[in-house]
């Protein structure tokens, strides 16, 4: 079945072009694929060295044909296609300056990334939804069973990035963020194919959690998770020190991966086209800097 998702900025429901879509069938749906995923494709080692493949100035002759073929805009970015030294290198590329404006709105919480966006309210901590039919929880993900109980009936926002998208990720408001925890763990694709056969990718896979002390929206849990081929997080903030909404958090290495945040109760009121679409089951394309919530009012529960 198509995987498609409505598109933001053109109001257009579109369907999504997916890197190596063969290949992750064959790995999550034909039995010699999946016996492979579990013994080799979900380890750290193999994601470790397929990320050293992408580090090498060889791997940059894929990135013309790569960009034609999805369609990216390159005009975004700072560095032309032709001075990326590698294609991991061209992976986590830098926007210009203006490239994705900002909602300067204090009471506006912004999206941290580009990607494709579910958006809950009124959560059930203990039955939060991978994907229709494959639930996790939140104390699994974090590890902390009594700081997922202060997020009980809050909200939940799975910003999911394509190999495609751009892959920085940003503080979605102003405050002060504590140093990330690093969670060991697989590196499943984070692919819809991969979710709907895979239950629980977002408590099995490698991830980071970062708690945020934000200015208007209290305190928010971020969590970058990581994915098939991605061998690294890397967080580029300072810790313990003041950070203004869209300033960069931190980038993905190569491959998928996943932006999930949770707010606490009765702090903001989600976007309600990002709601609408949700209970459609559909995600939203949405850039990073875009408004997707606002400050305060209650929401109708999803």
């Amino acid at each position: 079945m198509p995987i498609k998702y409505f598109d933001r900025e053109t109001k257009n429901i579109i369907e999504e072009k997916i890197a190596g879509e063969k290949y992750l069938k064959w790995l999550y749906e034909h039995p010699i694929g999946m016996g492979l995923l579990e013994l080799l494709f979900k380890k750290k080692l193999f994601s470790y060295f397929y990320g050293k493949l992408q580090d090498r100035a060889i791997s940059s002759k894929k990135i013309a044909a790569f960009v034609k073929d999805y369609e990216i805009d390159m005009d975004d970015y700072k560095v032309p296609i032709e001075e990326y030294s590698s294609f991991n290198d061209f992976f986590y590329r830098e926007l210009k300056e203006g490239a994705r404006p900002i909602d300067s709105n204090a009471n506006s919480l912004i999206s941290p990334s580009d990607g494709r966006l579910l958006a809950y309210a009124d959560i059930d901590i203990d039955q939060l939804i991978q994907v229709k039919g494959s639930n996790f929880s939140l104390s699994e993900v974090i590890g902390d069973q009594e700081l997922a109980q202060d997020y009980r009936g809050g909200f939940c926002f799975v910003l999911r990035l394509c190999p495609v998208d751009y892959h920085r990720f940003h503080f979605p408001a102003d405050g002060i963020a504590d140093v990330a925890q690093e969670i060991k763990g697989a590196y499943y694709s984070v692919n819809p194919i991969a979710l709907r056969k895979k239950a629980q990718i977002y408590c099995q896979n490698k991830r980071q959690l970062t708690l945020f002390h934000s200015d208007n929206f209290d305190d928010i849990l971020i969590i970058e998770v990581g994915a098939t081929c991605v061998g690294t997080i890397i967080q580029t903030y300072s810790p313990n020190k003041r950070v203004a909404k869209s300033e960069e958090k931190g980038y993905f290495k190569f491959g998928g991966s996943t932006v999930i945040m949770f707010l606490k109760p009765d702090t903001i009121t989600i976007d309600e086209d990002l709601i609408n679409n949700t209970l459609k089951g559909m995600e939203t394309k949405v850039k990073m800097g875009m408004g997707i919530a606002q400050k305060g009012v209650e929401q109708n529960a999803i």
